[in-house]
């Protein structure tokens, strides 16, 4: 069998695994032939016809957001917590959870415009705004949030359309207590005097995150993707009716989702953010005490050998499943190891995304959206290079010479391998 490598669910899969709840669908992965650990075929189904396409390949790549491959193809997996006593990470919990995974948020984006936008009280309006976690400080639907590294709840604002400077640096002041300004996409003062009436902002705060339960693994699944729209539905709803305004009143008429920006029609992401998905069990796995400041004992660049590519962000867990505060650890620059994307056992399955060799403390460095677009940057170029040989990823990883060759093609094609030694501003 000689052909391409084929990406199946490329594509966001909760979109096409949860149509009803979300926007234009994408083809899901239904079944699969493996033949002595090597996937000959994977089916793919259109989920609103349920047309389906067998495809064909040498190797698969799942580019999925919560790994859907891996469990169809019978490549070994983890998902959720692992115990302290399988990983040593410090941040670990005593007891392994596969459901404990980080929350799921239902984005959308907006802006401020004359008239009244509010949308229609939802039903389940009284019990999102009653909600509270017992470590919140206050009901989801308010702006406070814990503080992610001191977990101390905070008072966040929102000041619509400020008139304000927007050259401040983000190294020195994150801007993340002003909603208004925090995933802000488009200030209004950048632009050419009239071409926007309004900043637009996306909306990707604490107060959507969505704890309810895990979309991985279970029957649930549905149920939990359309409860997290609901809670973003309720927030909008509370911005627009309730929420305190700086001059003392309640609520802003005026916001207005624009479902235009996003491709829909209600306003809201076509899927959910998911942080967290199922992880391969790999010749590699990643562990905070391998990327961790406080465990490395240095902040310097945390190197692996037949490092892939190049990553940068502190451990940041946000609020799990499965009860869980935000979990937030200082990492060094760090690297990506090529054994995070091979596969303990199947052979022409790559992750090429959150599904990679890492743990739930690490993921929550390496699921970050620059360190995901490198993994599948990486995967591609590790697909072609075994194409062109006729190998295996776990024999390109077995063998140094094959390894150096495989770096070389990766910084041809413009992938940093290696952090300098010294990193800062």
């Amino acid at each position: 069998m000689r052909g391409p490598a084929s990406c199946s669910g490329c594509g966001v899969d909760s979109v096409g695994d949860a149509g009803d709840v979300a926007g234009p669908p994408s083809s899901a992965a239904t079944g699969v032939k493996v033949v002595d650990g090597v996937v000959r075929t994977v089916t793919v189904a259109d989920p609103q016809t349920g047309a389906q396409s067998v495809i064909t390949a040498e190797f698969v790549l799942d580019g999925t957001e919560t790994g859907d491959l891996l469990p169809l193809t019978g490549t070994e997996y983890v998902v959720g917590t692992e115990a302290r006593s399988d990983t040593g990470e410090p941040s670990a919990p005593d007891v392994a959870d596969p459901a404990n995974v980080q929350s799921i948020a239902w984005c959308f984006v907006f802006d401020h415009a004359a008239g009244d936008h509010t949308i229609a009280r939802p039903d389940d309006y009284d019990d999102w705004r009653s909600f509270e976690l017992p470590y919140w400080g206050a009901p989801m639907l308010s702006f406070t949030a814990p503080d992610p590294r001191t977990l101390v709840p905070e008072q966040r604002t929102m000041i619509v359309n400020p008139e304000q400077d927007v050259s401040g640096d983000p190294r020195f002041d994150a801007g993340d207590r002003d909603l208004w300004q925090f995933r802000r996409i488009a200030a209004r003062q950048t632009f050419t005097d009239g071409l926007y009436d309004s900043d637009i902002v996306l909306a990707n705060w604490p107060q959507l995150d969505y704890v309810g339960g895990s979309i991985i693994d279970t029957d649930e699944r549905a149920r939990h993707l359309a409860a997290a729209k609901a809670q973003s539905r309720a927030y909008v709803h509370w911005l627009q009716t309730e929420a305190p305004r700086p001059d003392g009143g309640r609520g802003w008429p005026g916001l207005r989702l624009r479902g235009d920006l996003v491709g829909t029609s209600d306003g809201f992401a076509q899927a959910p953010y998911i942080r967290e998905s199922r992880r391969i069990k790999a010749l590699t796995t990643v562990r905070e005490q391998d990327i961790s400041v406080a465990s490395r004992g240095s902040g310097a660049p945390a190197r692996f050998d037949a490092s892939v590519g190049v990553g940068m962000y502190r451990i940041d867990l946000h609020p799990s499943t499965g009860g869980d505060n935000y979990i937030d650890v200082e990492s060094a620059p760090f690297e990506i190891p090529l054994g995070a994307l091979v596969p303990v056992r199947t052979q022409n399955l790559i992750p090429a995304a959150k599904n990679i060799g890492t743990t739930h403390i690490t993921n929550g460095a390496y699921r970050l959206h620059p360190v995901e677009w490198n993994v599948g940057e990486s995967a591609i170029e590790l697909t072609a290079f075994c194409l062109d040989r006729g190998l295996s990823p776990q024999q390109v990883a077995a063998e140094p010479a094959l390894v150096d060759q495989l770096q070389r093609r990766l910084v041809e094609a413009g992938v940093e391998l290696h952090w300098p030694e010294v990193v800062g501003y």
